[in-house]
């Protein structure tokens, strides 16, 4: 399909710099089929769920992939910052640096200053790959736990860089961008979906009889990045690691062939359930890459209800709520979101979308 389809025009003012207080106050916009349209706040999703329902969220956590270094071994020392993306083993990643122009295969960074924390008061690793874009490959000085800990110290979280082009990360960044289920290290990015919830949300929707399961997929830096090719067939998505339980699966099929939904909180979650699915719709238990790519077209087996938040022009998020609820259906939930003042991406407000069809 045509990138261009799924272009839009979005005032600078609708972007979300904080999210809102508390976190389940943000408004919530829910898209039935036919593009019937409802304003309400994600406080009341209960009431638009059922009994047997099943909620599937993200626990995957937000690490400190932001890293500040310096170029050492040569006669100029430039600084370098880094952003990881993907963990290969205990002591390697992808990462996106810049300036790239400033790196070479062999290259040293080193992150830190003696003195500090860290062991040794810095963190080495060298440039072992380089690709295109400012991507690179670094074999760490550090393994393991140890490497985990230093990453820990030495980083900050990474906002969205249409937040952090507008402010500086600040104190509150390092809890607002995580959701309340993150418990497995590895995301360079939120499942912000999952930013809406709070305790007494999940106490409303077990109290209504709706399930609430946890699977992992640690989200890439990728998922931020438009589509910059004319033709979708011609973009290659990023892959991300994924899991999910026999005992998750085994719940979710269960609800399923009693009349339950499996509701995908984020793009994420509904990524992995998708990938994870047979072609009859049964889930099976997952534990590996997927750079699963939906486009208006595609046949959705696992997920019935999607909690999403409002995405980039031209995204491949954006594609993907156009594949589960239609393009035109979208684009006037996006119209009228944006008429009525209600506030983007990974900050803002939500929708509830309905499966459905032009």
């Amino acid at each position: 399909m045509r990138t261009d389809l799924f272009d839009f025009e979005l005032p600078a003012e609708r972007i979300a710099l904080r999210p809102a207080q508390p976190r389940d106050s943000a408004r919530l916009l829910v898209v039935e089929p036919g593009a019937r349209l409802h304003d309400r706040t994600v406080s009341d999703l209960p009431q638009w769920l059922k009994p047997g329902d099943q909620l599937v969220v993200n626990d995957t956590k937000v690490i400190s992939a932001q890293l500040r270094g310096r170029r050492i071994g040569r006669e100029t020392e430039p600084k370098i910052d880094t952003t990881l993306i993907k963990r290969l083993d205990g002591s390697r990643w992808q990462a996106l640096v810049k300036p790239a122009k400033k790196l070479a295969r062999g290259d040293v960074v080193r992150f830190g200053s003696e003195g500090r924390i860290c062991l040794l008061g810095h963190l080495d690793a060298e440039v072992e790959e380089k690709g295109e874009d400012g991507a690179v490959t670094l074999s760490f000085s550090f393994h393991g736990p140890a490497l985990d800990a230093a990453i820990a110290d030495l980083g900050s979280p990474p906002l969205p860089p249409y937040i952090a082009s507008k402010r500086a990360p600040d104190e509150h960044d390092a809890a607002d961008y995580q959701t309340m289920f993150a418990t497995n290290d590895g995301a360079v990015a939120a499942p912000t979906a999952g930013l809406h919830f709070t305790p007494d949300l999940e106490t409303a929707l077990r109290e209504r009889g709706i399930g609430l399961n946890r699977i992992t997929l640690h989200v890439g830096a990728g998922t931020f990045l438009p589509v910059k090719v004319d033709d979708t067939t011609e973009h290659k998505m990023h892959s991300e690691w994924g899991a999910i339980s026999p005992e998750v699966a085994e719940t979710l099929n269960a609800a399923r062939a009693k009349g339950g939904r499996v509701v995908a909180i984020g793009t994420t979650s509904l990524r992995l359930l998708e990938s994870a699915a047979a072609e009859n719709g049964e889930i099976q238990p997952f534990s590996d890459d997927t750079a699963i790519f939906i486009t208006p077209g595609y046949r959705f087996r696992a997920v019935d209800i999607l909690l999403t938040n409002f995405h980039l022009p031209r995204s491949t998020l954006f594609m993907l709520v156009s594949a589960f609820s239609g393009l035109e259906t979208m684009k006037r939930a996006y119209a009228h979101a944006i008429a009525s003042g209600y506030r983007f991406y990974s900050y803002g407000d939500a929708c509830l979308l309905f499966r459905g069809h032009d």
